[in-house]
């Protein structure tokens, strides 16, 4: 396996996509995916059901990864 470019921390520009032109850190990083998970970027949607903390159940915002060919590291 290649040594994966990215890591925790790392700023980045997406590239591609929807959020194309955003500049934001790396929150995760999935190598054997080849993937990145990007602060504020490809957000979803999640439906969660209710537990004993969250009583009600709801809806949450959830960074969602990215491949790693749709974002370029940036120099601070």
């Amino acid at each position: 396996m290649a040594k994966f470019k990215f890591k925790k921390g790392d700023t980045v520009e997406i590239i591609a996509g929807n959020d194309r032109g955003t500049k934001a850190t790396v929150l995760a990083v999935l190598p054997k995916k080849n993937q990145v998970i990007v602060e504020g970027c490809k957000i979803a949607k999640k439906a969660i059901k209710p537990t004993e903390e969250n009583t009600k159940g709801g809806h949450i915002n959830k960074e969602m990864p990215i491949d790693a060919s749709n974002v370029r590291k940036v120099e601070a």
